[in-house]
């Protein structure tokens, strides 16, 4: 079937109007409407299958889908640092901003998997302590199960500072990473259960060269997601809970 370049082009700018409109929710009716019509005008039966077009740098236009957040009044959203990477840095209840989320996806070199890491980009937001700009990269890997849906598995993740030259109160901040950090019983027990489930190891030390912290899930669950809409500027996916995030290729 032919493609209507024109009529994608038009779903496109209905697409980032509507996001606009509506500070990026992908479950506002107008968002919801404008997706849909462009994956009825979808140019990739297969996306999974088309490398050409997955690999890239993807920056998320729609909004963050971490639990928990707060919309500021600048249209960016806050989050406590734990929301960010299941719970798994100190402090955990550090309130930060997300400045941009960015996916990398590139061939591993293993078949057709491809990495599935999720780069958030911040900026501390607290009072109790400095400004500081840093990285949270939740680290994952995708393969193609059919030519719409990849299953994703998330191996672990990476705290570490964007600014090396605030490194004297990133370790302030952050040095703390041990498990005997306080923590509620909830994320105790919690922290036992993905230990035992997952194969965690969660953060120890600091690397003091680099200002990284690092936890590994040796068993992570396995998920799936739908790619809906994929060409040469825009990937919109599903996941297996229904939420929606759309992407621009940088």
């Amino acid at each position: 079937m032919a493609v209507d370049t024109g009529k994608c082009a038009e779903a496109k700018l209905a697409l980032r109007q509507a996001l606009a409109a509506c500070g990026g929710n992908t479950k506002n009716n107008a968002v919801i409407a404008a997706i849909e019509n462009l994956r009825l005008l979808n140019p990739n039966p297969a996306p999974t299958r088309n490398g050409k077009l997955l690999d890239n740098e993807w920056l998320l236009i729609s909004a963050p889908n971490f639990p928990g957040g707060d919309r500021l009044r600048d249209g960016k959203f806050a989050y406590t640092l734990g929301r960010l990477a299941f719970n798994m840095f100190q402090p955990t209840n550090l309130k930060v901003v997300i400045d941009r989320v960015l996916q990398p996806v590139f061939l591993l070199g293993n078949g057709e998997q491809r990495s599935h890491d999720i780069i958030v980009e911040f900026t501390t937001a607290d009072e109790s302590f400095p400004q500081l700009s840093g990285i949270v990269r939740n680290q994952g890997v995708c393969h193609p199960i059919s030519d719409t849906v990849l299953q994703v598995r998330f191996t672990g993740g990476t705290l570490a500072p964007q600014d090396l030259n605030s490194m004297d109160d990133w370790q302030k901040v952050f040095g703390q990473q041990r498990q005997s950090a306080k923590r509620t019983l909830k994320e105790t027990l919690m922290l036992g259960l993905f230990r035992l489930m997952f194969g965690l190891v969660p953060p120890q030390t600091m690397n003091p060269d680099t200002g990284e912290v690092t936890f590994i899930m040796e068993r992570s669950p396995k998920g799936r997601l739908e790619i809906i809409y994929l060409d040469e500027e825009l990937r919109i996916t599903c996941g297996e809970k229904g939420t929606v995030l759309v992407c621009e290729r940088l």
